[in-house]
């Protein structure tokens, strides 16, 4: 009585040939089956069945087969000793056309006690069983293989050996599946006992719902195959292999496993530092799991150039392996390498030891990948301390590729469990790892293009040399200014809700409205906590004024809405207000962000509207506002977020990329930054009445790339060079593909210059992980807090300013020198002049007033500039006056009746009344 799904398995003629037995059959034959032709009937009565062509009705199921002269439908293909016709869905294909329903394959044959397959009725995903075909190991070797077995639905919770029993040949070190979807693993072992010959070796593994899978092993115990080549001679010393595409059988001991293959390291080596002592085999899971760290084993397999995609050079491996026997134990000792190396591909797929400590560069890819970026110290973009395409430049660059190498996990898939983060939850750039020993590898990079790589043999240790940092300590000022890139904060998401709880909403980019010209949070939690690490940034750092970038383009709704939430986590359920909104220009561009600024109204005064500039060459209008600081200091701030360097045009044109190191559309920037100084600030100089400004902002250029030389060229001084350079540190505020530099500035005209007390950059974004920011989506685990760290991909610029009151006597530290008048009856006017000299050790503001007290009866300062305390003054617009330093100011007066013209003193003033 067959159940339903139930196979039965009938048993005719053996024949000749055929190398495995059939399950026991549940029926027995003496038919002598052809394998060219042949049709077999499934009938309902005991009577023959007759003729070439049966009767309709008189079979309740038939199948023709090779050359047959009747099928159902068409016939299958021609079978043989080794193929089997196998009828689709596991037999419950039926669609009365016998070569649509039968495929030809390796024989599964089926009995009554094999697992039941009901048609019909949806089925138990099966027990997938992963083992390798084949196992070889010399003779008198021990050897083994890791087997392992899963289900989808089910807790895989046994195995055994099902074939005949060769002695030496064991199944051990069983552990069952923790649970449904869990995997099972089995080693099977095979003695140094074990005589020369091949053993089919089955392995049956079960599950918790009485369901079976069996793999097949051949164990070949022989001789092993003649060595062709070593390992160092099929590396040679070029980049690639002299014996590229050969099939070669070499040898070397296993130094490390990984998702995709195993190295293999030659035991002796020879001695050659040009050529690799080893070799990386790309190969099948099966095989991989024939082999264990410390086999040495011989290979056969063909050798290929692997060159990944935008890589430069290639990397030579073992692939299409067709042979592997284990020789025995052997070892390999680290070999000791240091960065910078000339040239890794002289190590490749070597075990190596760094002898020297390597320094965190970059954690872009730490969550996507389990990738980190080593060096041997901190890496600095060449153009950020040389100008691009100077010899400097060239050889910092080239000094910074020999510098890298990135420490990979071995599993080329997103780790489940994101890798070495310390006790704070994070692992930063400018951390270090000492005594880092692995295999070097060679693939495909975070970000693009590929890079050498070490697969590391032992736990990586690091040592958070870098500690996540307060908000820099200034020196001392009266006002406090801070640009911060807030990482595109919309309250508009990328699914087309709000911050409001509207729903099929979008963002202006141009004309258009869409969801999808949003960039931030794709939704509110991810916006709240995006919210919370931003208004956390800004509290912290408690600056005056700040510039803000990427702030969404909706009028004064997003800005206003960070305002309030930032006003709310200083003063909580007061509905106090340290904080306000600076109104928005005119114009604030087309794109879907721009600047914005948000200042303390009880620490400056606003002085007019604020101003941008609306030339179509900025994309994202600069914006300036002129603030007075509580002594009566006039200054003004002017937010920039210049032309990214991404989204490359197409051609070869002035933008493209000039591989320089400044990327893409500098040109545009260059234009951008000459119009901002020599156009638009002018402009907010006039409306202010006052010359001491600061650009700061997003400038997408490096500290010496073209369109910061621009700027300075006009005599705007670079205080992240004047402050942090100057005082032996690295100013940095990005890090891309290892390197550091600054793409946020603080540039101070040389009115401002004196005045500005300090300056920094706060390293609470750049160094961490990006897996640790706001985002939920595409991450092994949520490491996120509302911690102020990594609340965006720039860190923020602080600066100090030390305002100088409106107007300030600096009698004192002023030598005023007056020269004899001289008087011209032509105009009836008596001329001469004033030097100034600056006798202080500080350099002084301009401009300066030149009050002259005590003058005589009748005289009059021709072209005063104005009165003050009832005496005539005459401005001198000098930016500044250095330390030793003299201007000369021309003086005229007419006088009226006898007498020459007199004053009792000059004071001097800086500033304006």
């Amino acid at each position: 009585m067959l159940q339903p799904g139930q196979y039965y398995l009938v048993q005719q003629a053996t024949g000749a040939g055929g190398s495995t037995d059939l399950p026991a059959p549940d029926a027995t034959g003496a038919i002598a089956m052809s394998a060219s032709a042949g049709k077999v009937a499934l009938v309902s009565s005991s009577t023959a069945l007759s003729g070439a062509a049966p009767a309709a009705g008189s079979f309740v199921d038939l199948v023709g087969f090779g050359g047959a002269n009747y099928a159902e439908g068409a016939p299958t293909a021609t079978l043989s000793n080794t193929s089997a016709a196998l009828r689709a869905g596991a037999g419950c294909t039926d669609t009365d056309n016998n070569s649509g329903d039968f495929a030809t394959g390796a024989p599964a044959p089926r009995n009554s006690a094999s697992p039941r397959n009901q048609c019909g009725v949806p089925q138990q995903p099966p027990i997938v069983a992963t083992c390798p075909a084949n196992l070889a190991l010399a003779f008198g070797v021990n050897g083994g293989a890791e087997l392992s077995a899963t289900d989808a639905d089910g807790t895989v919770n046994s195995a055994l050996i099902t074939s005949a029993a060769v002695p030496g040949i064991s199944l051990a070190n069983f552990v069952a599946a923790s649970g449904a979807g869990g995997t099972a693993s089995a080693n099977l072992n095979v003695a140094a006992s074990v005589q020369a010959g091949t053993y089919p070796v089955v392995v049956k593994f079960g599950n918790d719902q009485a369901q079976e899978a069996s793999c097949t092993i051949s164990v070949h115990v022989s001789a092993p195959a003649a060595l062709s080549h070593t390992i160092p001679q099929i590396q040679g010393e070029g980049d690639s292999s002299p014996y590229a595409n050969t099939i070669q059988t070499t040898e070397g001991v296993v130094t490390a496993k990984v998702g995709s293959g195993f190295f293999i390291q030659d035991e002796n080596g020879d001695g050659n530092p040009l050529t690799s002592d080893g070799l990386f085999v790309y190969t099948t899971a099966a095989n991989i799991g024939t082999v264990q760290v410390n086999d040495k084993i011989r290979i056969t397999g063909t050798v290929s150039e692997y060159t990944p995609s935008g890589a430069s050079r290639s990397y030579t491996e073992l692939t299409n392996v067709t042979a592997i026997t284990k020789l025995g134990a052997g070892s390999i000792t680290p070999s000791n390498v240091q960065l910078p190396h000339a040239n890794l591909g002289q190590v490749e797929g070597m075990l190596v030891r760094f002898t020297s400590p390597l320094t965190v560069s970059q954690l872009e890819y730490l969550g996507a990948r389990g990738e980190v970026t080593l060096s041997s110290g901190r890496l600095e973009i060449a153009s950020n301390r040389y100008r691009p395409r100077s010899a400097e430049a060239i050889a910092q660059a080239a000094a910074n590729q020999r510098n890298q190498i990135i420490l990979d996990d071995g599993i080329f898939v997103t780790p489940t469990t994101i890798p070495y983060l310390g006790e704070d939850g994070s692992l930063r750039a400018g951390d270090s790892v000492h005594n880092l020993t692995g295999v070097i590898d060679f693939g495909a990079k975070g970000g693009g293009g590929a890079a050498f790589k070490l697969q590391p043999t032992e736990a990586p240790q690091f040592s958070q040399d870098h500690p996540r940092e307060a908000p820099p300590a200034l020196a001392a000022g009266n006002v406090k200014v801070a640009s911060a890139n807030v990482l595109n904060y919309f309250t508009t998401f990328t699914n087309g809700t709000d911050v409001n709880g509207n729903s099929n909403v979008g963002c202006t980019l141009g004309s258009s409205v869409s969801k999808s010209n949003c960039r931030g949070a794709d939704n509110l939690n991810e916006f709240q906590r995006q919210s919370a690490k931003i208004v956390g940034e800004l509290k912290a750092i408690d600056a005056d004024v700040y510039g803000l970038m990427e702030i969404q383009n909706s009028g004064e709704a997003t800005v206003g809405y960070l305002v309030d939430a930032l006003n709310e986590a200083i003063a909580p359920g007061t509905g106090f207000k340290t904080y306000a909104v600076v109104p928005k220009p005119a114009a604030t561009g087309t794109d879907a962000i721009r600047v914005a600024m948000i200042y303390k109204p009880s620490r400056l005064t606003l002085v007019g509207n604020a101003l941008s500039d609306a030339d179509a060459i900025n994309n994202r209008p600069p914006m300036a506002q002129t603030f007075k600081a509580a002594n009566g200091a006039r200054f003004s701030v002017v937010v920039n977020h210049l032309k990214s360097k991404g989204s490359c045009p197409s051609g070869s044109g002035a933008d493209a990329d000039q591989n320089d190191s400044q990327s893409c559309w500098n040109a545009t920037r260059v234009q951008q930054a000459q119009r901002l100084v020599n156009s638009f600030v002018p402009q907010v100089v006039a409306a202010a009445g006052d010359a001491r400004v600061l650009l700061i902002g997003d400038f997408n250029a490096y500290g010496q790339e073209d369109p910061i030389a621009a700027i300075t060229a006009s005599g705007y001084v670079n205080q992240l060079e004047r402050f942090v350079r100057g005082a032996g540190q690295l100013p940095y505020s990005y890090v891309f593909n290892g390197e550091a530099g600054y793409l946020d500035h603080a540039l101070a005209s040389a009115a401002l210059n004196p005045q500005v007390a300090d300056a920094a950059e706060w390293h609470n974004n750049a160094d961490e992980p990006t897996v640790l920011d706001y985002n939920t989506d595409g991450k092994p685990e949520d490491k996120y807090t509302s911690a102020p760290y990594r609340a965006s991909d720039h860190d923020p610029v602080v600066i100090s300013l030390k305002l100088q009151a409106a107007v300030t006597d600096v009698s004192a530290s002023v030598r005023s020198t007056a020269s004899a008048l001289v008087y011209n009856r032509a105009s009836a006017r008596w001329s001469g002049s004033v030097t100034l000299t600056n006798t202080g050790s500080a350099p002084l503001s301009g401009p300066f007033q030149l009050q002259f007290d005590g003058l005589n009866a009748g005289a009059t300062l021709a072209g005063a500039s104005g009165t003050h305390d009832g005496a005539p003054y005459l401005s001198a617009n000098q930016a500044t006056l250095a330390p030793g330093a003299s201007i000369t100011v021309p003086t005229s007066f007419s006088k009226t009746g006898g007498g020459g013209v007199t004053y009792s003193a000059i004071k001097i003033y800086s500033g304006n009344f």
